[in-house]
């Protein structure tokens, strides 16, 4: 067995031998080529165009940078411009949350106004309703005063008539209580009629206040709705926008690698 191993070694040492002693002379063939090729005018010209084509990588390689340097300023800008829509994007989206608010707030106040012109309306209904019941009653009291009138003249004419126990002194007075009473009642009713007036002049105002004003929020609501639909059209623009930035700079950066 070591002798096999002694004559496996010495055929393997004999091949690297022999694999050297070709190398040498295959090294001494081309230093013998290159000394001719140094000799010879092809020799300068191989040495030339080698250069050329040296100088001509070299020229690639400082244009590759350049474009590298171009391409990572671009990259830069991209990602300025990217991080500036995404603040405008912020903000608008902050707007448009401000715009939802105030929309929701306009429609709480819209819905309070239309209840209140709602109330005001049933109100000026019910006062209508009782200035008609007052003046029924004022009616009503003024034919029963023309009815004692009427009754009081009867009985002052029966009392000319016949011979009265009364004194002109009593019939006075009860003239002028009842004409007191008269006045009194006028009064009242003027007071009353006039405060009803004014309630339904209040009640009037009031409701115009509140259809003006269910006027300005619905013009309000038109203004913040048209305002959320350029908001709405501007968001989509920059989305679109910022997608084909992306693009863009996905496309730049696969072509530099």
């Amino acid at each position: 067995e070591e002798s096999l191993q002694m004559w496996d070694l010495n055929k393997r040492l004999e091949a690297y031998l022999a694999r050297v002693k070709f190398l040498e002379e295959e090294n001494e063939v081309l230093r013998a080529e290159i000394q001719s090729a140094k000799g010879s005018p092809a020799g300068d010209s191989w040495r030339a165009k080698y250069e050329e084509e040296l100088r001509a990588l070299r020229d690639a390689l400082d244009h590759a940078f350049r474009e590298k340097c171009t391409a990572e300023l671009a990259r830069d800008n991209l990602y300025e411009e990217v991080q500036q829509v995404k603040s405008r994007c912020q903000k608008e989206q902050v707007a448009r949350e401000e715009a939802k608010k105030q929309l929701s707030l306009s429609r709480k106040e819209l819905e309070e106004e239309r209840r209140a012109q709602i109330w005001l309306k049933e109100r000026a209904v019910q006062l209508e309703k009782e200035v008609e019941a007052l003046l029924e009653v004022h009616e009503e009291e003024k034919a029963g005063l023309d009815q004692e009138i009427v009754s009081f003249s009867q009985s002052l004419e029966s009392f000319r008539c016949a011979p009265v126990a009364f004194q002109p002194v009593e019939v006075e007075d009860y003239s002028k209580r009842l004409s007191e009473i008269w006045k009194g009642a006028v009064e009242t009713y003027k007071t009353e009629v006039s405060q009803l007036e004014d309630s339904l002049c209040q009640a009037k105002e009031n409701l115009w206040k509140a259809v003006e004003d269910n006027q300005q929020s619905q013009l309000q609501l038109q203004h913040l709705e048209k305002d959320l639909a350029g908001l709405k059209a501007r968001k989509e623009m920059l989305e679109e926008s910022l997608a084909r930035q992306w693009q863009e700079q996905r496309g730049e950066a696969e072509k530099f690698q």
